[in-house]
């Protein structure tokens, strides 16, 4: 079923309407703000990763006000346990005085997830989101549990801190659609922030819409009709930022030891999706796969050990990558 012109004007206003009000507590991250949406339309997770005290924890928290959602925040800590986070069987008592297993859900059951610090946890903890993120469900004593949709994890964390943290596996960070970093804001930012910070005036947040209005949208964006020539745009980029393949370009196969997975073409298919419809067009074209392609693809893209050593960006890979695919 193609999508219709009054279907993608909707689109455009609800994703207007929720960018403006967040940006009424937010200062200076339009962009991240504008990113955070695409990745929450095309129904994927998002990790946001910034120095302290430069706003992830109330980016996230903002998009929870404005959106009609149920919010649990988790501080991943080093002693927090798997089952802290999906749940556990305990052992109550039922009227009739028997003894019978009861599951007490923990907190990954909500629609939108703030895992704080996600690096300060173990693997052990970290990996226990894995099914809730990839699958939208969670298996706790040999019963699955459904999660509540739309369902959307956004993790944070510090890469200047490494005493005490865990770096996340490579099969998690895959299961993130999008990898955002926060800029330490300019000059002019820095007294917008301090005169909001310091005002004595609260800032009041609308809730835009609900769970069933965000589904609906997010099945807008999967019936975008995607071409031959988008869809080859998108499988050609991860192929020449991937060393193992035979049209890895020649910086790609000096600084790289992974490349994406087919999860990442997936992704970009789907990110320039919801770019389309932003723009007002029921088709991708290789322009919006371009606009996701850093975000999609940067925590993708493994360095060896030249690449870490010559300080290697997996953004420049990228920008090299679209620039001959688009020559």
């Amino acid at each position: 079923m193609s999508i219709t012109d009054q279907e993608i004007e909707r689109f455009q206003k609800t994703f207007s309407e929720l960018k403006s009000e967040m940006l009424k507590a937010i200062i200076g991250c339009d962009g991240i703000v504008e990113d955070l949406l695409v990745c929450f339309f095309a129904g994927g997770n998002l990790l946001l990763e910034s120095s302290p005290g430069l706003g992830k924890t109330l980016i996230i928290k903002t998009l929870a006000q404005v959106l009609d959602l149920k919010f649990n925040r988790v501080q991943f800590t080093p002693d927090l346990m798997p089952s802290d986070i999906i749940g556990t069987t305990i052992v109550m008592e039922s009227d009739e005085g028997e003894k019978v297993f009861e599951f007490q859900p923990g907190p990954v059951f909500t629609q939108i997830l703030l895992a704080d610090e996600i690096n300060r946890a173990t693997p052990k903890t970290q990996s226990a989101l894995l099914e809730a993120m990839q699958e939208r469900m969670v298996s706790v004593g040999g019963k699955t549990h459904q999660l509540e949709l739309p369902y959307f994890v956004l993790a944070t964390q510090n890469p200047l801190d490494t005493e005490g943290t865990y770096s996340l596996p490579e099969a998690q960070i895959d299961r993130f659609f999008f990898k955002l970093s926060i800029e330490f804001p300019d000059l002019n930012n820095l007294q917008r922030i301090g005169d909001m910070a310091s005002g004595s005036a609260v800032v009041k947040l609308n809730k835009i819409i609900g769970g069933k209005e965000a589904l609906e949208l997010q099945d807008m964006v999967r019936r975008v009709e995607a071409g031959k020539e988008a869809t080859a745009f998108a499988i050609r980029t991860v192929l020449k930022t991937n060393p193992a393949s035979s049209e890895g370009s020649d910086n790609a196969k000096k600084f790289l030891r992974y490349g994406s997975s087919p999860r990442g073409a997936q992704a970009l298919t789907l990110g320039g999706k919801v770019r389309a419809l932003i723009d007002g067009r029921g088709s991708v074209e290789p322009k919006d796969i371009i606009a996701v392609s850093k975000q999609i693809l940067s925590h993708r893209l493994i360095l060896n050990f030249e690449g870490e050593s010559e300080n290697i960006r997996q953004a420049i890979l990228i920008e090299e990558a679209v620039a001959e695919l688009s020559a």
